[in-house]
């Protein structure tokens, strides 16, 4: 009698599912929150960016279902071709009319009718690439100031482009991606901390020489000096986290969303959330992404164990990505860091950025079901 062939079975890991569960659900809730006003405004319905949003993850949700599918061997062969993919979206986006441009910068395009950002598809196709580049080339990375300096030349031409939007947040993310990535696939670590020296000075010379990020600067450094102006932002999010105490003023009661606080319903979010939930909410969140960055350390750890490589890297770059951005974004929103435009991840309003969110979310299932399944190979070869 014939014996069926064997089909490896998809494993769902629960605890990611509630920890992006918790953070889509409470996302959504204070975009709502946030953006009532704002809707009424800008729509004459204020029900039109919850709305919106809701439509933006269930197209996530969709996607990540399709990507969850996708063995991690195609993505390890096309790592590459996504990379040039992801710059040559970097050079549309700058051409007069393909590119939308929104406050003086033209980081977006309109894809199927909806408005994405393109340093977020190449965030996470600079993930997918230095996996792939730190798998094939592991030894030589290890070894040779070339193998470490070599994937960081396609990596400055995406940061060139990134700064020609402008968009000085997005490069240092996808910088901070590469360069973790080759540190945890054993790159030396003097190479290493001369790396981060010189891209660490490239960084201030590009702040000091660019009036509106010193503006920034000089605004973070003592915000009520002009809160007016440079450090408008900044004193509107410490009076959201200063009214929201404890337990906050209540869902739905905050003040400093009514136009007061910019982009409360994307940047600013945490401060919206910090303000009607107070302290509870904010270590919630703190707590849900620190798991979520642990988990998927955890995961790295247990590719390496069972010899898969690639999977080991998607999963380090994955969780360099999601804890370097929410932290950015928590930082600049509690005033510890200067202000930067970036989302909090599986929270911020934003159909692109949520999209592309739940497509690198799902690749993390992707790893942790095809691990389990190698798990359970090497148990019955064993029996």
């Amino acid at each position: 009698m014939n014996e069926k062939p064997y089909i490896p079975a998809i494993h769902m890991d629960y605890f990611l599912l509630f920890i992006c569960t918790s953070l889509l659900i409470m996302g959504f809730i204070i975009v709502t929150s946030s953006s009532l006003h704002l809707g009424e405004r800008v729509a004459n319905n204020y029900l039109h960016y919850p709305v919106k949003q809701l439509i933006h993850i269930a197209l996530g949700l969709t996607v990540a279902t399709v990507v969850a599918f996708i063995p991690l061997k195609f993505w390890e062969q096309m790592g590459p071709w996504l990379f040039i993919a992801g710059l040559a979206l970097l050079v549309f986006v700058l051409i007069p009319g393909i590119g939308i441009k929104v406050k003086g910068s033209i980081r977006w395009m309109a894809i199927a009718g909806i408005r994405v950002q393109v340093s977020e598809i190449v965030k996470f196709f600079s993930v997918v690439y230095m996996a792939g580049y730190v798998t094939r080339h592991q030894e030589h990375v290890q070894q040779s100031t070339y193998g470490l300096v070599k994937p960081l030349l396609l990596f400055s031409i995406a940061c060139f482009l990134l700064l020609m939007e402008p968009d000085f947040g997005s490069a240092v993310v996808i910088l901070v991606i590469a360069m973790g990535v080759m540190y945890l696939s054993g790159a030396r670590l003097w190479q290493f901390l001369i790396l981060i020296a010189i891209v660490a000075l490239l960084a201030m010379l590009l702040v000091y020489f660019s009036p509106y990020r010193w503006a920034r600067v000089t605004g973070f450094i003592d915000p009520w000096a002009d809160p007016q102006n440079t450090g408008f932002q900044l004193v509107q999010a410490l009076i959201a986290f200063g009214r929201g105490e404890i337990f906050g003023v209540g869902l739905g009661s905050g003040i400093q969303k009514l136009f007061y606080l910019p982009e409360a319903h994307t940047d600013f979010l945490f401060s919206v959330l910090a303000e009607e939930l107070g302290l509870l909410g904010v270590m919630t969140t703190i707590i849900l992404f620190s798991l979520l960055l642990w988990h998927t350390f955890e995961l790295a750890v247990k590719a390496e164990q069972v010899d898969e490589k690639f999977a080991a890297f998607v999963a380090y770059g994955l969780g360099i990505w999601f804890g370097f951005q929410a932290f950015i974004n928590m930082g600049v929103n509690m005033g510890i860091l200067p202000t930067k435009g970036l989302t909090l991840p599986l929270m911020s309003y934003g159909g692109g950025s949520m999209i592309v969110m739940c497509a690198a979310m799902a690749l993390l299932f992707r790893v942790y079901s095809e691990i389990t399944e190698k798990q359970l190979g090497q148990r019955r070869g064993q029996v």
